[in-house]
């Protein structure tokens, strides 16, 4: 895969639900090997945005492209992890059965996993670290872990595009940090392209390449230091912003103190 090829593309893309525009000429392109953060304050239409990209719901206007095709027809290439629900301690799964669901789309509907398989989710399960919980059921595993696992899933279902709605909701700060730092690894260390949701702007800008803020319409793309100080972020946030502008010069002065 080129450094030049174009993974994800909008061209004034916008997306309407029960009548109301929840997407409004959305724009902008991703390269491969990127990592790309997408954030905005409380519905403002992050999840829609993902979900298009991924074909789950239409759009009222538009283009989007994923490999050069439209959304739905490159899933086998996308892999997803969506945001975290609850799993019950008694879920009977084990978290090698969680992460095996990523290969499903590889096989027919009646066909058995293969060895090839069976060695891709043993592959997925050491690059997140959880090769020795692979006989855990995934409902007994802390919330890092789980997320972890779902990290897994995803590497196996797809090692060029990973799509993450707010991976790290329900995670305390050191467990949020070390997904974020072992999610750049793995983009750098495979050459993924990387697309996350989060509603932490100030996390995610320390790993991202880029950073696009939305609330319905696009208010700024760029690097995340450009983001992050720009006015079109006080105008996404709103009565948000007084205290986003405190998390971020606390964050700054955590990193000019070390």
């Amino acid at each position: 895969m080129s450094a030049e090829e174009v993974v994800v593309r909008f061209e004034g893309v916008s997306v309407e639900r029960q009548g109301r525009r929840v997407l409004e000429e959305i724009s902008f392109s991703l390269r491969a090997g990127h990592f790309l953060g997408v954030v905005g304050p409380n519905g403002a239409g992050k999840t829609t945005l993902l979900r298009a990209m991924l074909g789950l719901v239409p759009i009222a206007a538009g283009r989007i492209e994923v490999f050069g095709r439209p959304p739905g027809g490159a899933s086998p290439e996308v892999g997803y992890v969506p945001q975290r629900h609850a799993v019950a301690p008694s879920f009977p799964a084990t978290v090698r059965d969680v992460v095996m669901m990523g290969r499903l789309r590889r096989l027919g509907l009646l066909e058995r996993p293969r060895a090839e398989d069976r060695e891709a989710v043993a592959r997925s399960l050491a690059r997140v670290g959880m090769q020795d919980r692979a006989d855990r059921p995934i409902g007994r595993l802390s919330g890092g872990e789980q997320r972890r696992a779902m990290l897994a899933q995803a590497l196996c279902a797809s090692q060029r595009l990973l799509v993450l709605d707010e991976p790290t909701i329900g995670l305390d700060l050191p467990a949020e940090q070390a997904f974020y730092t072992l999610l750049r690894s793995l983009e750098q260390e495979l050459g993924l392209t990387v697309i996350t949701v989060s509603h932490d702007l100030v996390a995610l800008a320390a790993e991202a390449d880029e950073l696009i803020c939305i609330n319905r319409t696009m208010h700024v793309h760029g690097n995340p230091e450009e983001v992050v100080h720009s006015h079109a972020l006080r105008e996404a946030y709103s009565c948000e912003f007084n205290f986003l502008a405190g998390e971020i010069a606390h964050h700054e002065r955590i990193g000019r103190e070390r």
